[in-house]
């Protein structure tokens, strides 16, 4: 990679905050985020559940407005979704009515992409997360693992700047996940992307980030940021990874 001082600042958060007003008045969810995420760099934002990890991620694609402060991406302020950023859930939201050519192909459909150039771009991420034979099949037909590879084809295949992935694979069993987790650093090595993940999974932000951003419990605040220089592929018993993670257990608030 390039020197840090050369790499664009692809996101920007300036002591952004998020309030919720509820039935029993305002509720903080986010205090004053300030945060950069360089370009094509795998940003793992990692804490406690119900912490606001996920408002987090909702404000920086858009989804939510930010009620303080400010974000940018690419130099323009977020006030609403935009076709730069994609994101992936943990609950799979394909059209199950779309094969998975259809579902993956749907952006550059919508943005009016003639339908020879958008189905070879869709192949081409079909085959690269290993889904190729099943173009035509629906989302019913597929198990867990293959409707979130589609998800992730689909995010891709709409080319974005940044990619969002908002516990993307906290309802897989654990065989899965691991699978899912070495598919996506493959592809992130091959097209690169800059990624913002979420995830209250130890073992996964270690095997996947660049760099760690530790949250504490709601309202959200960066407990600590940590550089991950550990060569990949990586080893979750490797000495250095083990390290890490009691390190980071350490520090990380009890679940509310």
């Amino acid at each position: 990679m390039k020197d840090n001082e050369s790499i664009k600042d692809i996101i920007v958060c300036d002591h952004f905050e998020k309030v919720f007003n509820t039935s029993r008045g305002p509720v903080k969810v986010v205090n004053s985020i300030t945060l950069t995420v360089k370009e094509n760099e795998f940003m793992v934002l990692f804490g406690p559940g119900q912490s606001g990890k996920s408002t987090i991620l909702n404000c920086m694609a858009g989804l939510e407005a930010a009620t303080s402060g400010s974000i940018t991406v690419n130099g323009e302020k977020i006030n609403k979704p935009g076709p730069d950023r994609g994101f992936v859930y943990q609950r799979i939201n394909l059209f199950p009515w779309l094969t998975v050519m259809g579902n993956v192909e749907y952006g550059p459909k919508v943005r009016g992409i003639p339908k020879k150039e958008r189905r070879e771009k869709a192949q081409y991420y079909i085959n690269l997360v290993g889904l190729d034979g099943f173009e035509h099949a629906y989302p019913s037909q597929l198990s867990g693992g293959m409707k979130q590879r589609v998800g992730i084809a689909r995010a891709y295949c709409n080319d974005p700047s940044v990619l969002f992935m908002d516990e993307p694979f906290g309802h897989l069993d654990a065989q899965t996940r691991y699978l899912m987790q070495e598919d996506l650093m493959r592809m992130w090595e091959k097209e690169r992307r800059t990624v913002v993940f979420v995830t209250n999974n130890i073992e996964e932000a270690i095997f996947l980030a660049d760099r760690i951003v530790v949250i504490t419990n709601c309202p959200a605040e960066i407990k600590k940021e940590y550089d991950i220089n550990i060569s990949r592929p990586r080893c979750h018993v490797a000495r250095d990874f083990l390290s890490l993670r009691k390190d980071i257990s350490s520090i990380v608030d009890r679940t509310l």
